[in-house]
């Protein structure tokens, strides 16, 4: 496999302040792609490890440039100006769309706040497609193009009768349901853009990813075999922002694309 193989494209990634936005953007620029970065919130977090301003230091010291765009995606019309800042700021059309930001709130369906539903759906459909509808247009027209969504087992039914006991399948619906809408727009996307050179693509880590945000929310309900290593995710994700046009329309699982495709894990470090 070609080193820097992103060279000369440009890419935007969402939710890139921490986890694995930030180690996917750190990968792209590893690989010669300038990045843009959307989170909310540009500085350190109170309770959380992670920024934009850090993740754009680690992209800056790639040599690749750099475009920061705060935005809370939950809003339709803060979302709609981030791929145009994006364009500005990287000099240039968007040949990569990592779509990673996602609210993840777990409680039971019978007390689950309509507020809190919507803002689930905002996040986790609504905005992946509102960034592709912005971005994908250009790519079409140089006939060349990724889109690359990050979902969730938890979007499959639950097997059963009987049901597991364990609390977090009886609280991850609507974030399940939100995955599930997503799965189904990523085939429904590529289906619609066959033909164009334009690659849409899910993926989910094949277990549980610690990144600092899941593990406050869930690492306390998961058994250590249960989690993967935040580098297979990231050279899944990276595997499919430079994939054949004839990889689309996929609900990929990391270890088992990695596998498929003879993709070694690389460390993390110094990325």
């Amino acid at each position: 496999m070609r080193e820097h193989r992103l060279a000369g494209r440009r890419a935007l990634v969402t939710g890139a302040s921490r986890g694995i936005g930030a180690a996917v953007a750190r990968r792209l620029a590893a690989e010669g792609a300038d990045v843009a970065l959307v989170a909310r919130t540009l500085d350190a977090h109170p309770t959380l490890p992670g920024s934009l301003r850090e993740t754009a230091a680690a992209v800056e010291a790639h040599g690749r440039r750099v475009a920061v765009v705060v935005a809370d995606l939950s809003d339709p019309e803060d979302r709609d100006r981030v791929v145009p800042e994006a364009v500005a700021g990287l000099g240039g059309p968007l040949d990569v769309l990592v779509n990673n930001a996602a609210a993840a709130i777990y409680q039971p369906l019978l007390d689950y706040p309509l507020r809190r539903r919507r803002l689930t759906f905002e996040l986790n459909v609504h905005a992946p497609l509102d960034l592709a509808q912005a971005a994908v247009p250009a790519m079409v027209e140089r006939g060349e193009g990724w889109v690359v969504n990050l979902t969730s087992a938890s979007a499959k039914h639950t097997p059963g009768p009987p049901y597991p006991a364990d609390g977090l399948r009886s609280t991850i619906g609507i974030y399940g349901a939100s995955k599930a809408a997503l799965d189904r727009v990523t085939n429904a996307l590529a289906v619609e853009l066959e033909g164009t050179g334009v690659r849409v693509n899910a993926v989910e880590p094949r277990m549980a990813v610690l990144s600092e945000g899941a593990s406050v929310l869930v690492g306390h309900l998961l058994e250590e075999d249960a989690v993967e290593p935040m580098e297979k995710m990231v050279e899944a994700v990276l595997a499919l922002c430079d994939c054949e046009p004839e990889l689309t329309g996929g609900i990929h699982v990391s270890g088992q694309l990695l596998e498929r495709r003879g993709v070694p894990v690389r460390s993390l470090d110094g990325v």
